[in-house]
């Protein structure tokens, strides 16, 4: 039986539908792979967004180096610590790679971190809430130090990353700190942190020692892992350009180290300290107190300037020395010339000697000098003319910026206007200049006429081009005395040193002459008016050393001291200049006064000789021999066979058999290795400079495994030790100043209607005390 067709209309609307839905995606599929595009928007692109990542590589800040190409300021390497808190980021749940444990993370966190737990916690769960990818914990994590980021580790918190980083080190702390300054880190619009100078060169210098960041693109999967055969493009970080200055990192160690010193022993309000190359200019230490630790910025107070160039003070009486040269170029300077000490009288107004007045009867000019008298400055300008004399103040670059290369220079006030202003001129009293400034016109002395322009920076070089982009050469700032002229100021300023009327008997040296002059500068109080008290003043010293030849220019203040009762203001600012020449001039190899020529031999290769008549040889030719064993036989040698060394050098010679241990004292560290390699034994060196101590006697015997402990101490240190044992028994007056700084001012000083400085010129014996 035949069966009758009939028609499914519900089969055939299905299959409509799934026929046309077919099509649309057909349709779709064809137009997605024909364009390449959805909704307008490319699918490559947005592939790539998805999966293309993006890494900064960082640009290093330049380095700030000292004239040796030692280090001051560099990028160092720290860690940022990061927290992945998306769960995304674990693929196996037994190898967790995000946060699984907030409140346990936070809880070890903070201990590292040094942030409250709950803080922590408040971070994580925000970042979680917020459905970020990971987290960062602000300031605290970062700067985290290699060996913090090995501890955190230890910890095994599942999702803590760390991210490498950089930040600023300043390797030797309060060093020239209001020079160098500092700089941090601080986050930008497009939240990425980049170092910026907040302060000294570090600021003025900012846009050269900042280099340009590079970036590295590369493609990842979803969990973040680089996909196979993918393709990175890096655009390389530009590094900063190193700023190379003309400090020396040894001498401004001694000017640091000198100055902790008396600060800690006086508690001045203020210190200023520069020491600068006269023949050249270049500033090599620059300091003062109160300073700071850059590092943590410890110690930094509202005073933000650098007081050497920004500061300006009363000279006092070293500007006496530009007087003196003045009146010898001249021709108006007779030494053995004799005048009445005690007081002057200008018009209606009287200066007085520093010895209240009282002067020391009729005496030459050249005991004047030495005396530091400032009646003997008032007739010499008699002779001189006031208009010379401002000539030359002039000429000597007072009253105007030297043009260093720092900003914010100060250019001090020459006053002029009536009589009596010359006249304190003279003896460095109501007129203002700057430390730098001193320090320009001085080496006018040192250098037989001719004027330097201070600087401090030698150079700006890119280090990995070797470009430079600026390099500094000394520069004459005029030639106001003749050759001539500055030999015999600095011999008369020698003679304040070394005669027994000279005020500057405790800034002699034991091997080197000296030339310079003391200080006592009145300070002004808040009141307008001068301060008044045995030691609210500013007691500076500005000499040269060698005296014959100045090789180092120093300028020392140091104001309002705690003095002993029985120490005078020149003392702490004497402890500053001799530490700090003497260890300075040494460290450069000066040659002493009444130094003999060191006589040196060439070593020859010893090696198979007989040890006994090898060390007879070298003896007889002055050198000290040490034998590591008993053994006849020279197995090896130091210094090696060719080298040349000094009459009273150690020659090191390799012998087999048991070591006898030598008497280190004196050995240098570069001896003491040389020693430890020849012989084996082990040394432990603690400390820097030159062997001090030893943990074993000479001649002891040596246990095998254990070290010899061998302190070292710094010429600085040794040379501290030698003023301390030897300043031991000596009276205070041979030590200080002879003369007495009044305690309070004549009655008339404080006549109303005028001001601070008009009172104390005229008639102020506080450094009418100048000394």
């Amino acid at each position: 039986m035949k069966k009758k067709f009939r028609f499914q209309w519900g089969a055939f609307l299905l299959f409509l539908v799934f026929a046309g839905l077919f099509f649309l995606l057909t349709a779709r599929i064809v137009t997605i792979q024909a364009t390449g595009s959805v909704e307008g928007q490319e699918l490559a692109a947005r592939a790539a967004a998805k999966y293309s990542q993006e890494e900064v590589l960082t640009a290093k800040r330049g380095k700030i180096l000292d004239r040796n190409g030692e280090v001051i300021a560099e990028d160092t390497l720290t860690y940022k610590v990061v927290a992945v808190v998306d769960e995304s980021a674990t693929q196996k749940a037994s190898n967790p790679r995000h946060v699984t444990d907030v409140e346990h993370t936070a809880e070890v966190l903070s201990d590292y971190l040094d942030t409250p737990e709950d803080k922590l916690i408040s971070i994580l769960n925000s970042g979680i809430e917020k459905d970020r990818y990971q987290v960062e914990f602000g300031v605290a994590g970062r700067e985290i130090s290699h060996t913090k980021m090995l501890e955190m580790k230890e910890e095994k918190l599942p999702g803590v990353l760390f991210v490498r980083d950089l930040k600023r080190l300043y390797p030797n702390g309060s060093f020239a700190s209001h020079l160098i300054g500092f700089a941090l880190k601080e986050e930008q619009k497009d939240g990425q942190m980049v170092t910026k100078g907040k302060m000294g060169l570090e600021a003025i210098h900012d846009e050269v020692l900042t280099g340009k960041n590079g970036k590295m693109e590369f493609s990842t999967d979803k969990w973040g892992f680089l996909l196979p055969n993918s393709e990175s493009v890096v655009t390389p970080a530009v590094d900063g350009s190193n700023v190379q200055l003309t400090l020396d990192k040894t001498l401004q160690n001694f000017l640091e180290d000198a100055m902790s010193s008396v600060q800690e022993e006086y508690s001045p309000k203020r210190m200023i300290a520069v020491i600068a190359d006269p023949k050249t200019g270049e500033i090599l230490g620059m300091s003062q107190r109160p300073t700071f630790n850059p590092n943590t910025r410890e110690g930094l107070s509202d005073n933000w300037l650098n007081e050497s160039i920004e500061l300006t003070i009363e000279p006092g009486s070293p500007m006496k020395m530009f007087t003196l040269a003045s009146a010898i170029e001249e021709g108006k300077w007779d030494p053995d010339a004799y005048y009445e000490s005690g007081t002057y009288t200008l018009l209606d107004r009287t200066i007085g000697d520093h010895n209240s007045g009282r002067g020391w009867g009729s005496i030459t000019f050249l005991e004047g000098f030495q005396r530091s008298s400032n009646v003997s400055m008032a007739y010499l300008l008699e002779r001189l003319g006031p208009e010379n004399l401002m000539r030359y103040i002039d000429a000597f670059g007072f009253g105007e910026k030297t043009g260093i290369d720092l900003p914010n220079e100060a250019s001090g006030t020459i006053l002029d206007k009536w009589p009596i202003d010359r006249l304190t001129m003279s003896y460095g009293q109501g007129s203002t200049v700057t430390p730098v400034q001193m320090i320009q016109a001085a080496s006018a002395i040192a250098n037989d006429g001719t004027m330097m322009q201070p600087y401090v920076i030698d150079q700006i070089k890119n280090p990995d081009t070797g470009e430079v982009t600026k390099k500094s050469e000394p520069t004459e700032a005029g030639n106001p005395i003749s050759a001539e002229t500055a030999k015999q100021v600095r011999e008369i300023l020698a003679s304040t040193v070394t005669s027994e009327a000279g005020s500057a008997r405790g800034f002699a040296l034991q091997d080197y002459t000296v030339a310079g002059k003391t200080g006592t500068a009145q300070v002004p109080g808040e009141n307008g008016l001068y301060k008044t008290g045995r030691n609210k003043y500013l007691f500076s010293f500005l000499g040269v050393a060698p005296a014959e030849d100045p090789e180092l220019l120093i300028y020392i203040g140091v104001q309002e001291p705690e003095l002993p009762a029985d120490e005078y203001g020149s003392v702490p600012v004497a402890k500053i200049f001799t530490s700090v020449m003497e260890n300075g001039l040494k460290y450069m190899n000066i040659k002493p006064k009444n130094a003999e020529t060191v006589k040196k031999a060439e070593l020859e290769d010893y090696t198979g000789l007989e040890s006994a008549k090898v060390a007879e040889q070298l003896t007889a030719k002055g050198l000290k021999v040490i034998s590591t064993g008993a053994a006849s036989k020279v197995e090896g040698q130091y210094p090696q066979a060719g080298e040349t060394i000094v009459e009273g050098g150690t020659v090191i010679l390799k012998t087999a058999g048991e070591t006898a241990l030598p008497d280190f004292t004196a050995w240098s560290k570069r001896d003491l290795l040389a020693f430890q390699s020849l012989s084996g034994i082990s040394l432990e060196i603690v400390g820097e400079g030159y062997a001090a101590s030893q943990s074993l006697t000479p001649g002891s015997a040596i246990t095998e495994g254990e070290p010899v402990v061998v302190q070292m101490l710094t010429p600085e240190e040794s040379f501290q030790v030698q003023m301390t044992d030897g300043m031991e028994g000596i009276p205070a007056e041979e030590t200080a100043e002879p003369e007495v700084v009044p305690e309070t001012p004549p009655a008339d000083e404080s006549a109303e209607g005028e001001s601070a400085e008009t009172e104390q010129n005229e008639q102020a014996p506080a450094e009418d005390s100048a000394q």
